[in-house]
């Protein structure tokens, strides 16, 4: 009998451990800490090389465009991503303007050669970091993950653009 109840106690010890251990259920809070966390690392390196969030985001933007961006292009795509207010994207490209980080040619808005250094270095300096967040999870969480987070985000711009309406 004795043997029984030290059977039963250490079942029940070692499931107390795995509930409390287990991972919790995504939802709105472990997604915005989870973001955070993750801005977080980025705003470190961004803040060595003078840069704001919303600037390495309006700049990556521009960088990254297969044609040139208009100052409303920029701020409609940006607006997309962060869904910041559209004045506040304005002062973010007259920021990477003034650094001389976007440059002005016509009507459109491209990144410079220190524009582009600027994200190069970004990029490399927090790599070694985004490998060890990012390493060792396996490759079907990675996508089960991904599929609920354009879900997500999905059903949220929705809501949101209800809102708005």
């Amino acid at each position: 009998m004795t043997t029984t109840a030290s059977t039963a106690t250490a079942t029940a010890a070692a499931s107390t451990v795995t509930a409390s251990t287990a991972a919790p259920a995504a939802d709105a809070r472990t997604l915005g800490l989870a973001h955070y966390a993750a801005r977080g690392v980025l705003e470190h390196f961004l803040t060595r090389h003078g840069a704001t969030f919303p600037q390495q985001i309006t700049l990556r933007a521009a960088a990254t465009a297969d044609v040139p961006q208009t100052a409303d292009d920029l701020v409609a795509q940006v607006r997309g991503f962060l869904k910041a207010d559209p004045a506040g994207i304005r002062v973010t490209l007259d920021e990477l303007l003034a650094k001389g980080l976007l440059i002005e040619e016509g009507s459109h808005l491209r990144p410079t050669d220190a524009g582009r250094e600027l994200l190069a270095a970004v990029a490399a300096e927090s790599a070694p970091v985004s490998a060890r967040i990012w390493g060792g999870i396996p490759d079907g969480d990675l996508a089960a993950a991904g599929r609920v987070l354009a879900l997500v985000t999905e059903r949220a711009e929705a809501e949101l653009a209800a809102l708005e309406a």
